[in-house]
């Protein structure tokens, strides 16, 4: 899985040149680094649809042979 990265020190910097205080923007760092370790890739999303879309394929699959079996 992929994960989007960025210069903390760098966003630190920016932060504190357009005002903030040093504790101020680390928290603001902080805080966006760790919302972001729990965003999902469009890869690992894709592959999660995938596997949801084959097991709904196999409990159809189950159904329809329960539904076939009380007929005959």
């Amino acid at each position: 899985m992929t994960s989007v990265t960025f210069d903390t020190l760098e966003f630190t910097r920016r932060l504190q040149e357009a005002g903030f205080d040093e504790k101020q923007a680390e928290t603001v760092v902080r805080v966006l680094a760790s919302s972001q370790e729990n965003l999902v890739t469009r890869e690992h999303f894709d592959a999660e649809m995938k596997l949801l879309r084959w097991m709904l394929g196999v409990v159809m699959a189950g159904i329809l042979s329960l539904i076939i079996k009380g007929f005959f």
